[in-house]
C-alpha cells in the first residue's frame, strides 16, 4: 500500500506486537476512523535482548494505513500546521537527526509524527529530547498568537507515554482512595495533563484537577468529597 493515499508511519517497542501497537496509535491519531484490518506492516527488525539483558535491540515496524478520503499522505493543512513541521524538521536538522515528518490537524492539535533511522537522537534519555521540542514548538505557536496545542512524536512514543501516565493515573487513583489524601503528580504538559483527567473522569472515587503555573502545572488526584 503505497502512494499518495497512504500514511506511513514507524515505531519501535520490546516486541513486534507492542512496536505494531504502537504504529496503530500512531496511525489512530493521524487517520480518523482508522480501520485496523487495512493496515499493512513491515517487520524492520524483530529485536534482540541480548545476553542478560546487555545489547538490547528494539522490535521495529512500519506501517501503512489508507488515508481517509479527501486527505492526502501530505495534507498541505493550515498555516499552523506548516509552521510547526517547518519548526520541527529545523531543530532535527540542527540536532543531526535524519528524519521524515508527516503532520496532521485535528480539534485544534497539530500533531508533527517524525519517522527515520534517527529517533533514538529524536526521542532522547527518557523523551527529554523530543519533549523539549515539542515545548518549543508551542513556545514558538503562542509567541505567533496561536492557541493550537502541538504535539511532536516519533515511533509511537507518545502512545507508549500515553499508557505509561494512564497507569500511573489508574495507581494513583487507588492510592488517594485508599489514603483519603490527595495525590500530586509530576509536572506534565497540557497534552499529557489531559490524558490523565480522561483516564480518571468516570471513576466514582476520584476528581482530578490541574494547579500551578507553566513550566510546573500538574495534576492532582483528589479522593471525592476532599479538596486540595
Amino acid at each position: 500500500m503505497t502512494g499518495p493515499g497512504a500514511v506511513r508511519v514507524e515505531a519501535t517497542g520490546e516486541t513486534v506486537g507492542e512496536a505494531k501497537w504502537a504504529a496503530v496509535r500512531q496511525l489512530e491519531q493521524l487517520v480518523p476512523g482508522l480501520d485496523r484490518d487495512r493496515v499493512e506492516f513491515q517487520v524492520v527488525t524483530e529485536g534482540e535482548r541480548g545476553l542478560l539483558g546487555v545489547g538490547y535491540t528494539p522490535a521495529h515496524v512500519i506501517a501503512v494505513a489508507p488515508a481517509p478520503p479527501g486527505q492526502d499522505a501530505e495534507p498541505a493543512g493550515s498555516e499552523a500546521a506548516s509552521d510547526a513541521r517547518e519548526f520541527v524538521e529545523r531543530v532535527a536538522a540542527a540536532i543531526g537527526a535524519d528524519v521524515t515528518t508527516f503532520v496532521a490537524e485535528r480539534e485544534g492539535t497539530v500533531t508533527v509524527t517524525c519517522s527515520g533511522r534517527d529517533l533514538g537522537l529524536l526521542i532522547g534519555k527518557h523523551g527529554q529530547t523530543i519533549d523539549a521540542i515539542q515545548y518549543l514548538a508551542n513556545a514558538v505557536a503562542r509567541t505567533a498568537g496561536r492557541e493550537n496545542e502541538v504535539v511532536v512524536d516519533a515511533a509511537g512514543y507518545r502512545a507508549r507515554r500515553a499508557a505509561s501516565l494512564e497507569a500511573v493515573a489508574q495507581r494513583s487513583a487507588r492510592r488517594a482512595a485508599a489514603t483519603g489524601r490527595p495525590v500530586d503528580l509530576d509536572p506534565m504538559t497540557a497534552v499529557e495533563r489531559k490524558i490523565v483527567h480522561e483516564a480518571l473522569k468516570d471513576d466514582p472515587e476520584v476528581e482530578t484537577e490541574s494547579v500551578g503555573s507553566e513550566p510546573n502545572r500538574h495534576v492532582v488526584v483528589v479522593p471525592r468529597h476532599a479538596s486540595v
